[in-house]
């Protein structure tokens, strides 16, 4: 039997793919850098081997899945192609597998992760499904009818999957270092609306979706007339989020989520219409709807003495208006604090002004060093220049978080897509200190 060896296993997809061949009986194996990331614990819990980066891991009867990450030049890639080894692309290998089952890719620039978690959370709970999200959660179930999985546009690797339903939330122009504008990033969009063999839900007050052609039906969703399943009549309270669904103006169902902000009424309102349009049972998906708590890095709650301390992945302008939408739904009498810190240097760049306009909406902004990536590790710009966007705003350092102290009765935003989790760390054993 195949043993799967993963280059770059700690990579969040990676992870999560290694978890589902795992589940399903496979033999499965990784390397990567030995520094600890939270995609490994459940890699740990099921006893899957990581092995630090070593040319000696590859040895005959392997098939590599290489990560998006690492180039061919990578040590353990190069034995692979010298012994004859099978090297596969994660993109690649998982178009592969999603044609196994009735395949369902979420994707778009924003909200794709979470919508992901919420369909596979409903859809696992009614038909067996098997479930890939970005967040590092992998599950395989044996004999699953459904694949459930999160399609990412980043360098176009999508268009290397044909499923039978895509969920398209958004459209929005990210990652500057590809992409060229949002012609290119609607460009690849509309590629693989062309590839998708059974519907596409697709969010309607989104001008550029309502652009996209297909093949097969495509039915859009939002909050605005014309769309054919619309959320209306929308109430928050202390427990959630609850809101009535219409199918082409005809009442079809209430709902209730048990999170806050509209982009998460969004998220439930594309997975209801996918729902209803494959014939499940609506009030199964009212059910599993409630019981709902979000994946990992989306408006991750502790309370600390006072405070209410928030880890988000928020990393583009949109997401942060959303973070501080959620926030402010859920908690209205308390002082919104942002902790930021930016996620490569072109993607500053290019949003600069954007950043500090969604920003400002916090009652107070910290901001800390740009976090470079693997691929860009430096640039000409520095926090500096968005601190003066931002009035009022203060830089913060990993080694004094004190300026964060006399903030009391607050929630406080750790947002960010590179280290950030350092400074929540730090900020939390200072406040622990002073609690006790």
């Amino acid at each position: 039997m195949t043993v799967y060896h993963f280059v770059g296993i700690k990579g969040s997809g990676m992870s999560a793919l290694a978890q589902i061949l795992h589940d399903i009986g496979y033999e499965v194996q990784g390397s990567d850098v030995e520094k600890y990331f939270f995609t490994q614990k459940p890699l740990d819990d099921a006893g899957i081997k990581i092995l630090p980066f070593n040319r000696e891991n590859i040895k005959p009867g392997l098939t590599v899945i290489a990560g998006n990450a690492f180039p061919d030049t990578h040590e353990e890639i190069q034995k692979a192609f010298k012994l004859g080894v099978p090297v596969i692309r994660y993109h690649k290998f998982l178009g592969d597998f999603a044609n196994k089952f009735t395949s369902i890719a979420v994707t778009g620039a924003h909200g794709k992760t979470s919508t992901t978690g919420l369909l596979a959370h409903v859809m696992h709970a009614i038909k067996p499904t098997s479930y890939l999200i970005g967040d590092g959660t992998g599950v395989g179930v044996k004999d699953a009818e459904y694949f459930v999985f999160e399609a990412c546009e980043y360098r176009r690797h999508f268009l290397s999957y044909f499923p039978d339903y895509a969920i398209m939330t958004n459209i929005d122009f990210d990652h500057p270092d590809y992409y060229a504008n949002i012609n290119d990033v609607f460009s690849a969009f509309q590629e693989i609306a062309l590839q998708v063999k059974k519907g596409i839900i697709a969010y309607g007050d989104d001008e550029q979706l309502q652009k996209i052609q297909a093949k097969v039906p495509v039915l859009f969703y939002g909050f605005e007339e014309g769309n054919d399943f619309q959320a209306r009549n929308i109430v928050i309270d202390e427990t959630g989020t609850k809101f009535d669904v219409f199918v082409r103006n005809t009442f079809y169902a209430t709902f209730g989520i048990p999170t806050f902000g509209e982009h998460n009424v969004l998220n439930a309102l594309g997975v209801i219409a996918l729902c209803q349009y494959e014939g499940i049972d609506k009030e199964a998906v009212q059910e599993h709807l409630k019981t709902f708590h979000g994946v990992k890095r989306r408006f991750t709650e502790k309370k600390i003495g006072t405070q209410i301390v928030v880890d988000d992945y928020a990393h583009h302008p949109t997401e942060i208006k959303a973070t501080i939408d959620s926030a402010r739904k859920k908690y209205p009498n308390r002082e919104i604090v942002a902790v930021f810190q930016p996620h490569t240097f072109s993607r500053t760049q290019a949003f600069l002004n954007e950043f500090a306009e969604s920003l400002s909406l916090a009652d107070r902004v910290f901001l800390c060093d740009i976090f470079g990536s693997a691929r860009e590790n430096h640039g000409k710009l520095t926090i500096e220049d968005l601190q003066a966007k931002i009035e009022g705003s203060q830089i913060i350092k990993e080694n004094d978080m004190s300026p964060l102290l006399p903030i009391e009765n607050s929630v406080i935003l750790f947002m960010g897509a590179g280290d950030i989790q350092k400074y929540q760390q730090s900020y939390e054993d200072l406040l622990r200190n002073h609690v006790n």
